[in-house]
């Protein structure tokens, strides 16, 4: 599988991105595709997910809720990040992943992942 990110950018806070992913490659049944970012001197972090198995279901990280908004196409090739409100504190690289047959609780766990896309910056400026 291989995973395309862009949209990335440079914007003030309080403004919007969107982040896109691709995936090609194999497909899947039961998998997710999620954002995990990562800011310098700092450890990748989780952001959100979507999980197809039968439906959808979306999932985030306490931070972003409510601002962030995670979807996907009916193929399930493309995931999107709407980022609303930012702040300078969401700057990071921003990279999206699939990883298949996650339950909930593997979710935000970058090492439950098996594929990774090359990361996309996004800085917030105050």
């Amino acid at each position: 599988v291989q995973l395309q990110a862009s949209g990335g950018g440079l914007v003030q806070a309080g403004g919007s991105l969107r982040l896109s992913c691709a995936a090609s490659g194999r497909t899947f049944n039961n998998y997710a595709m999620s954002w995990f970012r990562q800011a310098p001197g700092k450890e990748r972090e989780f952001v959100a997910a979507i999980r197809w198995s039968g439906g959808s279901s979306t999932y985030y990280t306490d931070s972003v809720k409510g601002r962030f908004i995670i979807s996907g196409d009916n193929a399930k090739t493309m995931v999107y990040l709407q980022m609303n409100r930012l702040k300078p504190e969401d700057t990071a690289v921003y990279y999206c992943a699939v990883g298949v047959r996650l339950i909930t609780s593997s979710l935000r766990w970058s090492n439950f992942y098996n594929y990774w896309g090359q990361g996309t910056q996004v800085t917030v400026s105050s």
